[in-house]
Parts: structure tokens; C-alpha cells; sequence
């Protein structure tokens, strides 16, 4: 992935956004000296080079009654077939992360399920099918804290 050169403006209107994605555009450019026009340009940049990637709300998977997290370290037997078994997670909605590992694993999945059966069903029913030769389950019991790169340290570039 590329490293892009942001200047001061781009990083004071990163870290605004960071903190809260609904801050109005005014608002940040009333913070940054520079008209709402500026913003919304310096915005459109920065999600056009992939710095930022779009706004959401976040659902806590517990309130909606996903009780269970967990992670599963995964071996294919066949690890040619990556990028089909990728295509496959896809499909599975209880599959909110699929990561490319080094290490004991050929990738590294994090999973929300209603409870421990609803967990053991989608691992017997959805992923022993896809072509597992061998699989690790973690369960979480709770977020220490989750948290994006902190961005206030931004190093000032040009």
C-alpha cells in the first residue's frame, strides 16, 4: 500500500474527523482558517488516495444479541484454494474480519455468534466445508479496549 505525503491541513482535518466523523465540514473549516469548499475538496482527496475510507456507525454486536466473539486461526488443505475459501467468508455475515497470516495460520478470521452453539454451528455447518485441514478457536470474554491508529501524533510532513 502506498505512504502518502500529507501536509498540515490534511493531518488537522484527520485528526478532527477522527475524533468525531459527524463534525460538519464548517465546523473543521472554521478550525483550519479555510472556507467549507477547501474541506470538502481536501475530504474527496483524501478518501480518493484511500486515507480515509468512509463513515459508519458502529453496532455493538452484544446489544443486537451476538454474545460470542471469537477468533479462529485456519489451515486449508488446499492453500491455492485462498482466495476461494476469502470469496466464501465472504458470504458467511457472522465473519467480520478475515486477516492473511504469517505464522501457524493460513489466515486469521474473527467471528460474532448468538452463544456458544450458534458458534459451534457455523464452525461445523459453514467453515469445516470450505476445506479446512485444521482450525483454532479463541474465544474473547471482552474488550480490553479497541481503538484506531492514534492520529494526533501524525508526524508533520511537508
Amino acid at each position: 500500500m502506498a505512504h502518502y505525503n500529507l501536509d498540515s491541513l490534511d493531518k488537522k482535518i484527520i485528526r478532527m474527523i477522527a475524533q468525531d466523523a459527524r463534525v460538519p465540514f464548517l465546523e473543521v473549516a472554521r478550525a483550519c482558517n479555510v472556507s467549507g469548499a477547501s474541506i470538502h475538496q481536501r475530504i474527496q482527496k483524501l478518501t480518493a488516495m484511500g486515507v480515509l475510507r468512509g463513515s459508519q456507525f458502529i453496532i455493538d454486536p452484544e446489544a443486537i444479541g451476538y454474545q460470542t466473539c471469537a477468533y479462529m486461526g485456519l489451515n486449508l488443505k488446499d492453500p491455492e484454494k485462498f482466495n476461494t475459501v476469502v470469496t466464501a467468508l465472504l458470504k458467511i455475515p457472522e465473519v467480520v474480519e478475515c486477516h492473511y497470516t504469517t505464522g501457524d495460520y493460513d489466515m486469521f478470521i474473527k467471528i460474532y455468534a448468538n452463544d456458544n452453539y450458534h458458534l459451534l454451528q457455523i464452525i461445523h455447518d459453514k467453515l469445516q466445508p470450505l476445506g479446512l485441514a485444521r482450525s483454532e478457536t479463541i474465544i474473547s470474554f471482552g474488550s480490553a479496549f479497541e481503538r484506531q491508529l492514534p492520529v494526533a501524533d501524525l508526524p508533520l510532513g511537508e
